[in-house]
C-alpha cells in the first residue's frame, strides 16, 4: 500500500507530535506546527492523535494514490481537487487508486495536513517520526519529499463502499474548529524578563499590531512592529527555550519560536504564547497581522484544557460514525 509523489511542493515532510524528552542533549521537538489540523486529520480517518501525517506548504504537492484509500486533509484550505473535481477538507474522503490529488490556490492558512487511515511508513529517531531536515533524521529519509518518493502504509482499513463512476466519495460527516482556534488575538502569558520592560513598552506591546515578517520559517516568527524598550541592559547567558517563546532582539523586534526552534536562546524572555494558541499562530504566513493579549497561567491551563476536550469528544464522534463503513 503506497502512495507517491507525483510533483513536489514548497515543502512537503512528515510529521508526528515531535520527539521530546531530548532538548537537553541539543535536540529540538520539531513535530507539526500546527497539532490541532494534525490530531483532526487523524480522528477524521480513525487514526491515533499522534500518527505520522504529511505536511504540506504552498504550493502543495501532487500525489498518486497507488490503492484506494480513506484520508483526510485539515489546517489550510489549498483548494484541493481530485482529477481536477474539487475535494473538501475536514471531511473524510475515499479515495479509488490511480486519482490524483491536487492543491489549486491557497484560500486561507498556512500549512495544509493530509491523513491516510492507518498511517505512514516512517523513519523514527529518538522516538520520533517528525522530519529534522538538519540531521536528515526521521520522516522519510530526514528531508522534504521529492518527486516520485514512494510513501509506504501501514494497514489501511478495508471499506464496505464500493465506487461507481466517480474518483472519490466524501463520507457524509465534518470536523468543526470553531472551537479550536482563536480569530482575534494571539493570547500569551508573561516571561521571566517581562518585567525589564519600560511601562510604556508594556502597553506597547500589549496593543500594536504585529506583521509577521518574511524572514519567518518553521524556527520562528519575526514580528514586525514599533520596538520594544527595557529599563537596563541585561547580559544574560543561554537559557531554556520552547515553542511559543517571545524573545525581545536587540533591534527592539519580538521572534516567537516556532517548532523548530533552538534549545537555547540569549534574548530576554517576554513571554511564552499559550499553547492553546500555537495553532492559530501556525496557520498565518508572512505579511498577516495580529495583536498579543496577555493571560495568566491559570487561564492559559483551562484553554488547553478545554481544546483538548473538544478534540476528544471529535476523535470519539469520528470512531463512532467509521465503524459503518468499516468492513468487519
Amino acid at each position: 500500500m503506497s502512495i507517491r509523489i507525483h510533483k513536489s511542493g514548497l515543502l512537503d515532510t512528515l510529521q508526528d507530535e515531535g520527539r521530546y524528552g531530548y532538548q537537553h542533549l541539543g535536540v529540538n521537538p520539531g513535530g507539526a506546527m500546527d497539532r490541532i489540523a494534525m490530531h483532526i486529520a487523524n480522528a477524521l480517518v480513525g487514526n491515533q492523535p499522534n500518527e505520522t501525517v504529511l505536511e504540506m506548504h504552498f504550493p502543495a504537492a501532487e500525489i498518486l494514490f497507488e490503492e484506494t484509500l480513506l484520508i483526510a486533509l485539515a489546517g489550510a484550505d489549498f483548494s484541493a481537487t481530485i482529477n481536477g473535481k474539487e475535494l473538501p477538507i475536514l471531511h473524510p474522503v475515499l479515495i479509488s487508486k490511480g486519482s490524483i490529488l491536487a492543491f489549486g490556490k491557497r484560500k486561507y492558512g498556512a500549512r495544509v495536513y493530509l491523513s491516510v487511515q492507518g498511517g505512514f511508513t516512517a523513519d523514527t529517531w529518538l522516538n520520533s517520526t517528525s522530519t529534522n531536515t538538519k540531521v536528515n533524521a526521521g520522516g522519510f529519509h530526514g528531508r522534504a519529499l521529492q518527486k516520485n518518493d514512494q510513501l509506504l502504509l501501514n494497514n489501511p482499513g478495508t471499506f464496505s463502499f464500493v465506487f461507481t463512476d466517480h474518483a472519490f466519495e466524501v463520507l457524509p460527516w465534518k470536523a468543526k474548529t470553531a472551537e479550536l482556534y482563536t480569530t482575534n488575538s494571539i493570547r500569551f502569558i508573561a516571561g521571566a524578563e517581562f518585567g525589564n520592560l519600560h511601562n510604556q513598552s508594556i502597553v506597547v506591546m500589549k496593543t500594536q499590531v504585529y506583521t509577521i515578517s518574511r524572514d519567518s520559517d518553521r524556527m520562528g516568527y519575526r514580528l514586525q512592529a514599533g520596538p520594544l524598550t527595557t529599563l537596563s541592559h541585561q547580559e544574560m547567558i543561554s537559557t531554556a527555550v520552547t515553542r511559543g517563546t517571545i524573545q525581545l532582539l536587540p533591534n527592539g523586534q519580538l521572534i516567537i519560536l516556532m517548532a523548530d526552534h533552538q534549545t537555547t536562546g540569549g534574548y530576554p524572555r517576554m513571554g511564552h504564547v499559550i499553547t492553546a494558541d500555537l495553532p492559530t499562530l501556525a496557520q498565518m504566513q508572512a505579511g498577516e497581522t495580529f495583536q498579543l493579549q496577555e493571560i495568566n497561567p491559570e487561564q492559559s491551563e483551562d484553554l488547553f484544557f478545554e481544546q483538548e476536550m473538544n478534540l476528544q469528544q471529535l476523535q470519539n464522534a469520528c470512531n463512532f460514525r467509521l465503524q459503518e463503513y468499516l468492513k468487519a
